[in-house]
């Protein structure tokens, strides 16, 4: 079939079946009001395969050999990629200016630093992670690293690149971008010595296997990740989350969310420009999500 097929429209009895898949798979959340941003994205994947309808989509993603790749493609599409640098800035200056001097206290002895960036789209919020523990100073010569992962692979190959446009850096100084990015043809690269901080890979945080790949961690940021869930996928994701921190280390979310009806697990600390969730240095039996 060719590219240049009629777009058929998306019924509303189609756009459930699709949607409940997504949610199926990934736990994201999309209402009635999605039903054209559907239609418009995966359109291209529609026709892309030789099939005439969004119906017949549905059944090669549910039931064909690569229905488990090609909802991988749909997700590519469907999954928004708005991020930049330095963002939230208040809730960055706490975690530099508070939380890291704290954290270096905890682990003098170990020596060793890991921080997760869940849900890192492009990978922007992981680089701005580590130019912040670069410039505190107080990590040199430690195990440092910052893990970022994405629902969404192609967001994760570039956040590997690590190679940014304008768009992206509208919340970098001046001091910053002559510092920590070298202009390209391509556009503005970030340095090797920040890269090395960093790793990237494809992870569905609704997924507690896939995500103790990443191992133990001090400090998960997931800022703007669970408001795609629903109640229900909230738990589940902040469950996995809590699993993967280390007593006494910290959750920093998006200023719009927080565990309320999420979780009892979490003691919330109060910094000067923020508050954050810490998972206490003893846990104790019974801790956990709200049922």
């Amino acid at each position: 079939m060719s590219l240049h097929l009629a777009r058929a429209p998306l019924l509303p009895a189609e756009y459930r079946l699709l949607r409940d898949l997504v949610k199926e798979h990934a736990g994201l959340c999309f209402d009635d009001d999605a039903l054209f941003t559907f239609e418009r994205r995966l359109w291209e994947r529609v026709a892309a395969l030789g099939l005439t309808s969004f119906g017949d989509y549905y059944k090669y993603l549910r039931f064909h050999i690569r229905g488990s790749a090609e909802l991988e493609e749909a997700l590519e599409l469907l999954v928004t990629k708005e991020t930049y640098f330095f963002r939230q800035d208040y809730q960055l200056r706490s975690f530099q200016q508070e939380l890291l001097p704290r954290l270096a206290e905890q682990h003098a002895r170990q020596r060793r630093l890991t921080l997760w960036s869940a849900g890192c789209s492009t990978g922007e919020e992981a680089y701005t992670l580590a130019i912040l523990l670069h410039e505190t100073g107080r990590f040199e010569g430690w195990d440092v690293r910052v893990v970022g992962s994405d629902l969404s692979r192609g967001n994760v190959a570039m956040a590997r690149r690590g190679v940014y446009r304008e768009r992206s850096l509208r919340s970098t100084s001046p001091a910053h971008r002559r510092q920590y990015f070298v202009e390209t043809a391509e556009g503005f690269q970030v340095i090797d010595s920040i890269r090395r901080y960093c790793q990237f890979g494809q992870l569905n945080l609704f997924d507690a296997n896939r995500a103790r790949t990443v191992g133990p961690v001090d400090v998960v940021f997931c800022r703007n990740v669970i408001i795609y869930f629903d109640m229900k996928s909230r738990r589940r994701v902040i469950d996995n989350l809590y699993e993967r921190l280390r007593p006494g280390g910290y959750l920093l979310m998006g200023h719009s969310e927080s565990l309320i009806n999420l979780s009892t697990a979490f003691e919330l600390v109060h910094l000067q420009e923020d508050l954050v969730y810490r998972k206490p240095s003893s846990v104790p039996l019974g801790g956990g999500a709200l049922p």
